[in-house]
């Protein structure tokens, strides 16, 4: 990945700070954006913090706009952000909740990709990958808001991946199962971790594909569910 300039977002999550050490430690010049992150949290060379908001148009075009500004270009475009919110049917789903999911899920995929699409069709093998979640093939009760929003950024990504295969880019989303991260553990302290997927299996995944071995792998939805 030496020479390649990777935007990862939601760099300092819990799946993200992995992605993130995975593209460094690969030799890619990484930017991570987050609403709030610090250069000194990964303390890397290659590494540039550029804190922003991704769900509004001015704030996703900001962040493309400093990434282009220091890398001079986006080759991978590792997109993590994502927000949970469940506990109620969809008859009990209030509007800000239902907005809050589009807004975090969806409409953050979709302000970045139309501001980051221009530059990456010019690297000639830009690569998008995003995380989605197994609700979107799988919903279940009483988490429809996020389920919906999930299974829409998945449906944009496929169409991304349809519309810029002349120019060489390759768009995939990964769909993990319930992720083993700390957040996770604390809202669910009885589950049993050894049958959730580690992050560093999806970031060792979302390299594969940035590499030259993923390039024939295009409009893909790849589950990973692990022991479950």
């Amino acid at each position: 990945m030496q020479g390649k300039v990777v935007l990862v977002t939601g760099a300092n999550g819990g799946l993200g700070t992995y992605v993130t050490r995975a593209f460094l430690g690969a030799g890619a010049t990484v930017i991570g954006t987050s609403r709030k992150i610090q250069h000194s949290e990964f303390d890397h060379a290659n590494f540039k913090a550029v804190p922003g908001e991704l769900s509004t148009a001015d704030g996703a075009k900001a962040v493309i706009d400093q990434a282009l500004a220091f890398g001079g270009n986006i080759d991978v475009l590792a997109h993590t952000v994502g927000g949970f919110a469940g506990g109620k049917s969809v008859a009990d789903t209030d509007d800000a909740t239902f907005q809050t999911m589009l807004d975090v899920n969806l409409n953050s995929t979709f302000y970045l990709l139309r501001a980051a699409l221009p530059c990456m069709r010019k690297t000639g093998n830009g690569r998008v990958i995003a995380i989605g979640s197994r609700a979107a093939l799988e919903p279940g009760a009483n988490v429809g808001a996020y389920s919906a929003s999930k299974a829409a950024m998945g449906s944009l990504i496929k169409t991304v991946a349809l519309e810029n295969q002349d120019a060489g880019l390759t768009a995939n989303v990964i769909l993990p199962g319930t992720m083993d991260t700390a957040a996770n553990r604390k809202a669910m302290p009885q589950a049993d971790f050894s049958q959730w997927v580690h992050p560093s299996t999806v970031a060792s995944l979302m390299l594969w594909l940035a590499r030259d071995a993923g390039k024939d792998v295009n409009a893909a939805v790849i589950p990973v569910y692990g022991g479950a």
